[in-house]
């Protein structure tokens, strides 16, 4: 297949991006910085896309303008190139959260869960995700592509090893010591193994009577006081420092994000894909966080080992024998 992925520079689409290439498909990356244009989409199979401004950031009046422009302009964007092209994509699937939906303890929400936005008491910052969410979806739907099959992917955290993603920023915490609860820790850590991503995009791909609004998330959504704890056992630590609300809007503020990210409570499952037949290999949080550590300490022993002063050193013998 050809596969164009708009906004694929960053974690996700490098995610997808390895694991396609990997299938012998050819990956298109458009980025602003990239020489390939949305012209690309004609004759491709599949559009994934990525597309929009990170929302790490505080949530300043430029900021949102960037953050609303970037996602609903795009959209709209890869939905005008794949109506004016003479060979569209067979399926088009575009990025959505799982943070469109209501903060909330009570029961978990699946596709056609509440949406948030009207929870009494939530900060104003938590309702400009919310509209965000709201209006990229709706870029999505207004878009007029009757040859293309169109997915909104709602997708949780995506948890890999990948150095600077989130795993291993919570990683980072843990080995330093801070690692345990945020706030009172009952907020639910929705979440999905990046192997698990990979194999629902394709599911989606490959399943042509699926279309519509699913939930990328494991089925098993936990407190973040459970999250946490699990990421502590994985890489052997027995303690973590519990993060207080106001340690957490202190260290926003000095990060340049927002708490949101963090105390949010998100339940979401996917029931859709659990419907469609689609299996998970990781549906519980404490055998991803296991897997996910012993990758990461792969890595950094492939990395240490390839420091100066630690290669093998290599003795030239006479000219019969073999160096070794």
């Amino acid at each position: 297949m050809k596969l164009i992925i708009p906004g694929g520079s960053g974690h996700l689409g490098s995610i997808l991006k390895r694991a396609f290439e990997a299938d012998e498909h050819k990956v298109v990356v458009i980025s602003r910085r990239g020489p390939a244009t949305l012209d690309e989409v004609d004759g491709a199979d599949v559009v994934i896309n990525l597309a929009g401004r990170s929302v790490n950031c505080r949530y300043t009046k430029r900021n949102r303008e960037e953050i609303m422009r970037s996602r609903v302009d795009s959209t709209r964007a890869v939905g005008e190139a794949i109506a004016r092209a003479v060979r569209p994509p067979r399926v088009w699937l575009q990025a959505s959260t799982a943070t469109i939906y209501e903060h909330t303890y009570g029961p978990p929400n699946d596709e056609n869960g509440t949406l948030g936005g009207n929870e009494p008491g939530v900060p104003e910052t938590w309702r400009f995700s919310i509209d965000v969410a709201r209006a990229w979806e709706r870029a999505f739907d207004e878009a007029k592509t009757p040859l293309t099959r169109k997915i909104a992917l709602r997708s949780a955290i995506v948890m890999s090893p990948d150095p600077g993603g989130p795993f291993d920023l919570l990683l980072n915490l843990v080995r330093y010591g801070l690692g345990g609860r945020a706030g009172d820790g009952r907020q639910y850590v929705s979440w999905i193994h990046y192997r698990d991503f990979v194999s629902a995009i394709r599911w989606l791909i490959a399943n042509e009577s699926l279309s519509g609004i699913f939930n990328i998330a494991a089925p098993h959504p936990l407190p973040n006081a459970e999250f946490m704890e699990a990421v502590r056992k994985a890489w052997g630590i027995g303690f973590g420092l519990p993060s207080t609300r106001w340690m957490l809007e202190m260290g926003a503020w000095l990060m340049r994000s927002e708490t949101e990210l963090i105390l949010k409570s998100r339940r979401v499952v996917p029931a859709r894909l659990l419907a469609s037949g689609f299996t998970f290999e990781f549906p519980t949080w404490p055998e991803a966080a296991r897997d996910l550590c012993a990758q990461r300490r792969n890595h950094d022993r492939s990395k240490l080992s390839r420091l100066p002063g630690n290669q093998p050193r290599r003795y030239r013998m006479g000219r019969k024998h073999a160096s070794s």
